[in-house]
């Protein structure tokens, strides 16, 4: 069974490591039995990309800053679709 793998690409120019980091680690927590593993990206030119295998699932460019729950259900739909979220499923 493969378990997929989380990448998230920071800005080290924009000083975004905290911002990555915190990501990872939200979406690790979320998805702690559904992820093999959990990648942080050092890039360049205000770069903030979440990857699930590789497929792009939220570039900051074209979309802003991702809010935790708007994230997690786009990895959910990547990982684990139908799983529930619970407080993060609900308007």
């Amino acid at each position: 069974m493969h378990a997929p793998r989380l990448e998230v690409e920071y800005c080290t120019q924009c000083r975004w490591l905290p911002r990555a980091v915190w990501l990872a680690q939200e979406l690790l927590t979320t998805f702690e039995a559904e992820l093999g593993e959990v990648a942080l990206i050092p890039g360049t030119g205000g770069v903030l990309v979440v990857r699930v295998d590789g497929e792009t699932v939220w570039d900051r460019k074209e979309q802003g800053f991702p809010e935790p729950t708007e994230l997690k259900r786009l990895v959910r739909d990547c990982v684990a679709p139908g799983r529930d979220l619970g407080h993060a499923d609900r308007s």
